[in-house]
């Protein structure tokens, strides 16, 4: 290869890391990793999407929305999420047309039109993505409109019957369940690296949801291997709510509720 080749090329990338806060210069000349460079190496993302998400995260400590679910479970929405194939405009505004206040204002605060959004369903178009700002607007349309799936996961609707409300392929949705956990499991890593410890706690309070599939109310049940969330949920209904309840429980207790998790 030629060396002023890739003398140019390892500039041009250094100039970009520079440009995006990835790589700094220190007193002696030398250059050193940022703690935004080390926080997207700690949390497995590439570098690209390591700005993405430390520009989403900035945007959450000034305002992050508390009173509803839907804003943690848009940043526990993986950054990639072209597994989830195009957008379904109509379906999306049917799901901003069932959205609280709360909802409203994380749409808002992230940066959904649902004027937009509108627009697309009814024109049936899709996204252009010609230079680097209509591709993060993609991005963010493309991650909201999978937080709401996500959303469902966890509020216990089977992998089967989100793919039908979202008319996809069930293994679209079985790859964001899969993959949501090791994702926000680097977003936790991503704010402890910065310091960034309060909103670390608002997405660890959350984490267990993800693994369960399941409201709060059933994660004490979820904690015992193999229950998720359908079985945690017969179990709850049916009077043994606790891991105290299930230890004590006889075999012949626990066999019929089993039968009907598989009905």
């Amino acid at each position: 290869m030629d060396r002023a080749r890739l003398t140019e090329w390892v500039e041009a990338t250094i100039d970009e890391l520079q440009a995006s806060c990835q790589v700094s210069v220190n007193s002696v000349g030398f250059f050193e990793a940022t703690p935004l460079s080390r926080a997207t190496v700690g949390a497995c993302m590439t570098p690209e999407d390591g700005v993405f998400v430390y520009d989403e995260l900035q945007r959450a400590l000034k305002a992050f929305v508390m009173d509803g679910e839907m804003h943690v479970f848009y940043m526990f929405t993986p950054v990639n999420t072209s597994s989830i194939g195009d957008i379904n405009w109509r379906i999306y505004r049917n799901e901003i047309e069932r959205l609280d206040e709360s909802g409203m204002r994380v749409l808002k605060f992230v940066g959904v039109s649902p004027a937009f959004v509108n627009r697309m369903a009814n024109s049936g178009k899709q996204f252009t993505e010609d230079d680097s700002e209509q591709i993060k607007l993609a991005r963010i349309y493309r991650r909201f409109y999978a937080a709401f799936q996500l959303r469902d996961l966890c509020n216990e609707i089977p992998i089967h019957r989100v793919a039908q409300k979202f008319e996809i392929p069930r293994g679209f949705v079985q790859t964001l369940a899969q993959t949501c956990g090791g994702f926000a499991a680097g977003m936790i890593q991503f704010c402890d690296t910065l310091g960034w410890g309060m909103l670390k706690s608002v997405l660890e309070h959350v984490v267990d949801r993800l693994k369960a599939g399941a409201r709060a109310d059933l994660l004490d049940l979820a904690r015992i291997p193999f229950v998720k969330g359908r079985t945690a949920r017969v179990f709850w209904e049916n009077g043994v709510r606790s891991l105290r309840a299930v230890a004590e429980a006889e075999a012949k207790e626990l066999l019929p509720l089993l039968l009907l998790v598989t009905d």
